[in-house]
């Protein structure tokens, strides 16, 4: 077994990429407590249209997305199309490994949003026309 799938989050990790780079669309932005007792703090975390998993936002990838998007609102990211990508930082004295975030390029495909239900067809009771019962 991969001990990354022994500890889940429901936050994106550096292993979740698979060492791919991903085109994601932001959907919302929430000021979250992570951690707990005395380790606990309050980050950003960002959502992303089709996926469960949140990603966690240090203050290098929430000033990125607020260039990328043009604002330091979080309320104007929705809609944004970003690039996650596997990397190195510095931590610690350590290279350790994390996910850093860069303008979508222009050639990628949109992410398509999941379809919404089809709409529900009303059912009249009146039978215009219809000498009989409805055929059903």
């Amino acid at each position: 077994m991969n001990i990354n799938d022994a500890f889940t989050s429901n936050y994106i990790k550096h292993s979740d990429l698979g060492g791919k780079r991903v085109v994601v669309t932001l959907e919302r932005v929430e000021m979250e407590t992570l951690g707990q007792g005395k380790d606990a703090e309050q980050k950003l975390v960002a959502y992303f249209r089709g996926k469960d998993k949140g990603l966690a936002l240090n203050k290098t990838n929430a000033y990125t997305i607020a260039e990328i998007t043009g604002s330091e609102d979080t309320d104007h990211w929705p809609g944004h199309r970003i690039l996650l990508y596997p990397d190195k930082t510095q931590f610690n004295g350590k290279r350790v490994d994390c996910i850093r975030i860069a303008a979508a390029p222009a050639g990628a495909p949109p992410q398509r949003p999941t379809p919404p239900p089809p709409p529900v067809e009303e059912i009249s009771d009146s039978f215009e026309g219809a000498e009989d019962e409805p055929p059903f």
